[in-house]
């Protein structure tokens, strides 16, 4: 019988959020002027403070108050009244020098060398539900909060938006795992304190269903767009008032919206966050790495579906397992051990190899930070980054390098295709 399947987002505002992305704002300036930086940091946000926590191996010096000042206000975090705000809260830095007992377990003679930073395992999915190979209740849930944050900042058709904010999509399947219909959206989002109660609650859900909804409905293909019906069950504001928002209505931390970060709930996760993170952490490169597969099996041909698992042991070279479940959506006569087999033949899992084949050690992070690290559009940018007492650098970092389908030709051959 046909089943519902949910996912949820949340925004950059989100306290959370706003953790993740100061974390990986200092990464990104970190190795802009020192790309050979070691760096595990940790953000804590609450009402009018900022705390900095971990461990730096690096050759630059940074203004981190003023990174996260900037990205605080970058955010939408500028006025008083929000109880947290990029010019007066205060910043306490307890940033130090990295453990040379784990560096000399990443750190080798040779840059092929170099070892894993921590164990653990971590997955990579992709799906043909999507253009985008990401699943549609997660993409959904993005481009609602990303649709909300432009309404936010354009400030014209609803003008009492504040930054945080929470969507969530539930999707019904058939038998056979194609999307029926949008079941129910939910809607939590921050807004200025204006009339009485029931009227704010009643502006915002007309808001929501009148003017955000069709503005995300029509950047759709037409084959999601039939999703959306009459009879879509939404959930706005459910507890009727959300003005005390952001980290002044709840605290946030680095590393706590993992699968908002990556798949929805679908696939499997390995636990590690990504943000904070270089990427000689494999938590996060190793990540990249099998979403980067995953998304080029599938649109090789091999698969409708896949999620692909590697594991390490710090500072070990080389990957102590790789996984593949195909979910049976595979066309041709092969076991998923085999596919799992050829991989490792395709992509070289070493933690260098991975940090070269996917140019990871540009700064490259802070768009990651909010609406998700995969399913995204990798571009080309053009950076500028100050250091204290120095000239400012521009560079120009390629984005989402793990969404690309550069490989597809490759895995036809290896796979006879």
């Amino acid at each position: 019988m046909a089943y519902l399947f949910t996912s949820e987002s949340v925004s950059e505002g989100h306290p959370d959020k706003v953790a993740d992305q100061i974390s990986d704002a200092l990464i990104d300036n970190f190795l802009a002027f020192d790309s050979e930086s070691k760096v595990a940091c940790e953000t804590l946000v609450t009402t009018g403070q900022v705390v900095l926590a971990g461990e730096v191996k690096s050759n630059t010096y940074l203004d981190v108050q003023k990174i996260a000042r900037d990205t605080i206000n970058k955010i939408g975090y500028t006025k008083s009244e929000y109880m947290f705000d990029g010019n007066s809260c205060g910043v306490f830095s307890a940033i130090h020098e990295q453990s040379e007992d784990i560096n000399r377990g990443v750190d080798r003679a040779t840059k092929d060398e170099q070892g894993a930073g921590d164990q653990g395992m971590m997955f990579g999915y992709a799906t043909r539900e999507t253009e985008n190979y990401m699943p549609l209740a997660l993409d959904l849930s993005h481009r609602i909060l990303k649709e909300l944050a432009e309404l936010r900042r354009e400030n014209k058709e609803i003008s009492y938006l504040r930054p945080d904010s929470k969507s969530q999509v539930t999707i019904e399947y058939s038998d056979d795992n194609v999307p029926q219909r949008i079941d129910a959206i939910v809607i939590s989002t921050q807004h200025d304190d204006f009339g009485n109660d029931e009227d704010m609650l009643a502006k915002i859900r007309r808001d929501i269903i009148d003017i955000l909804i069709p503005r995300v409905v029509a950047k759709l293909p037409e084959h999601i767009q039939v999703l959306f019906n009459d009879n879509i069950t939404y959930h706005i504001n459910p507890t009727g008032k959300f003005v005390i928002g952001g980290p002044h209505g709840d605290t946030g931390l680095t590393g706590r919206k993992i699968i908002v970060d990556t798949y929805g709930g679908k696939g499997a996760h390995g636990g590690g966050a990504f943000s904070g993170k270089d990427p000689s952490k494999v938590d996060r490169s190793a990540a990249y790495a099998t979403r980067h597969i995953a998304k080029n099996m599938v649109a090789a041909g091999i698969c409708d579906e896949i999620l692909v698992q590697v594991s390490y042991a710090i500072g070990v070279v080389k990957p102590t397992s790789i996984f593949v479940d195909t979910y049976g959506t595979c066309p041709f006569n092969i076991t998923d051990g085999e596919i799992a087999e050829k991989i490792s033949q395709i992509f070289d899992m070493r933690p260098a190899a991975i940090e070269e084949r996917l140019k990871l050690r540009q700064p490259m992070y802070s768009e990651t930070a909010a609406y998700g690290h995969m399913g995204r559009d990798s571009e080309t940018v053009t950076k500028t980054f100050e250091q204290p007492n120095g000239d400012p650098i521009t560079l120009d970092v390629e984005l989402f390098t793990w969404e690309k389908l550069d490989y597809v030709d490759k895995v036809k051959s290896v796979f006879g295709l």
